[in-house]
């Protein structure tokens, strides 16, 4: 069952495509964070939305809010990703212990081994005020977050 609207978010320490360590709680009280989980990089829905997200980037990185792409892939893997696609926000890994944070969202599908499609619109005091969980192959429409931001 994923996380809902209104609990706390809970904090993870996970490493971005650089090697480098990115908390969650490093941003509470300075941005609202879009928390998006996705199945694996490469794949032809994922590469879509983490696309689009890169080609609306201003309103997803900015000084209020801060975009954290999260998937089962290694580090090494999502380097060679956010490379070969341009993508120039952190793509943390959620790859060991395998899906640790995914399960802490309630989006790790044990069957197939990788998150379904969670995002999580957490305010600066680190508490959940939207979410959207869609099933392995439905994209998510980015415009829901635009709008679920605004009301922060």
């Amino acid at each position: 069952m994923a996380i809902e609207v209104g609990a706390k978010a809970p904090d993870f320490q996970l490493k971005n495509q650089h090697g480098e360590s990115v908390r969650l709680s490093d941003f509470r009280g300075e941005k609202n964070v879009v928390l998006l989980f996705y199945p694996f990089a490469f794949t032809g829905v994922c590469t879509g939305e983490l696309c689009a997200l890169r080609d609306q980037l201003p309103t997803f990185v900015n000084d209020d809010v801060q975009l954290l792409a999260v998937s089962n892939d290694s580090p090494f893997s999502l380097r060679v990703f956010a490379e070969q696609e341009g993508l120039e926000y952190p793509l943390l890994s959620d790859f060991w212990p395998h899906g640790e944070t995914s399960r802490a969202y309630g989006v790790f599908d044990e069957e197939k081994g990788c998150a379904v499609r969670g995002t999580f619109v957490i305010d600066k005091e680190g508490v959940v005020r939207w979410t959207v969980v869609n099933g392995l192959p439905d994209a998510r429409d980015l415009n829901d977050y635009v709008k679920a931001l605004e009301t922060l």
